[in-house]
This record gives structure tokens, C-alpha cells and sequence, in this order.
């Protein structure tokens, strides 16, 4: 049975939505929720890059477009955006490490958002989301992207785990998916 739950699909299609829309409905049945998400950052309606912000609302740069890498760091570069990997670090870790250190079962749920190119560069956060995924008592619902090009190792471990649910997000099917979405994460706690 499927404990954690993931959404894939391109690019814009609202995984991230959907995951902010079933944070909150979690946390209104008193389930308690932490994670992270991503989101654009846009400049006179260009994307120059994207934020982490923590469900606590801390907010830091994860990548922007041509910026240089601070002085000494290597440059890990996805596109046009350049990561910033110690802001990501700073904000990403603690989350993920809090929500893998409480005991009992139907604890939390841990959101992440997502487990793409930019954030594998950090070798610390891979470790983090696999300790996360094998925490008793965490339930992760998360967002991987849809395989493109050279498959990236920790995403495909999640997508072929046996007790991860991958829902496909879909335009036709992403008003409607919210409600299964919720009751595989709460079915995933008990």
C-alpha cells in the first residue's frame, strides 16, 4: 500500500498548486504539515528564477537566471539559472530533518517540492529525502519531474518504490484530483 504520495507532469501544469491546496486542507483537519515548495519569481512578467519557501513562510533563492555563483562555490547551473545551493541548504535541510524526528505513527506529512534537477545538486538534500521517505511515522507528498533526457537517479528510486503513489497531473484532470490526492496522504498515515 502506498504510504507516500508524488505528483508529476510538465512544467506549469500546477503540481505545486495542488500541493499548496492540499497543505492547507491537511492542516485544517489538524494533520500536521511542513515541507517546502517552489515558486517562480518573477520581474516584469519574465521568470528570473525561484524561490524556496518553507509551509512556516521562510522565503530564499534556489536558482536565478545568469546570476555567478558565490566566490569559490562551483557553479550548478540548470539552463539559464544558476542554483544557490547554500540558500537552498539552509532552508531545504532543517525541514526535512524535523519532520524524519518524531515517533508514532500517523505523525506528519512532509512536503517537497520539489525533487528536480536544481535541488539533486545538493548531495546532502538527496540523503535527507531518502532518510525522510524511510522515517516511520512521515508521510511524503512531494512533486518529481516527468522523465526527460538522462533519467536522474533519486527520482526514478522514488517513482519505482513500492509505497509511493505517483499521480499524473494532467490540464484535464488537475481541477479534480485534490480529493484523492488528500485521501491517499491521510490513508498513508494511518
Amino acid at each position: 500500500m502506498a504510504r507516500h504520495v508524488f505528483l508529476t507532469g510538465p512544467p506549469g501544469i500546477g503540481k505545486t498548486t495542488l500541493i499548496q491546496k492540499a497543505s492547507e486542507v491537511l492542516k485544517s483537519s489538524g494533520v500536521p504539515v511542513d515541507g517546502f515548495y517552489t515558486e517562480e519569481v518573477r520581474q516584469g512578467g519574465r521568470r528570473v528564477g525561484f524561490d524556496v519557501v518553507t509551509l512556516s513562510g521562510l522565503r530564499g533563492p534556489l536558482s536565478r537566471v545568469g546570476s555567478e555563483p558565490p566566490l569559490g562555490r562551483r557553479e550548478c547551473r540548470v539552463g539559464q539559472y544558476v542554483v544557490d545551493l547554500p540558500a537552498f541548504e539552509q532552508l531545504a535541510l532543517p525541514v526535512l530533518r524535523n519532520a524524519g524526528s518524531c515517533g508514532g505513527p500517523g505523525c506528519r506529512v512532509c512536503v517537497i517540492d520539489e525533487v528536480g534537477k536544481m535541488e539533486l545538486f545538493s548531495q546532502p538534500f538527496i540523503q535527507a529525502v531518502r532518510q525522510t521517505l524511510s522515517a516511520p511515522g512521515t508521510v511524503v507528498l512531494g512533486t518529481i519531474p516527468v522523465p526527460k533526457g538522462k533519467p536522474l537517479a533519486l527520482v526514478e528510486e522514488i517513482r519505482s518504490r513500492a509505497d509511493v503513489r505517483v499521480f499524473s497531473v494532467t490540464k484535464e484532470n488537475r481541477n479534480h484530483l485534490l480529493p484523492d490526492i488528500v485521501t491517499c496522504v491521510q490513508s498513508g498515515r494511518q
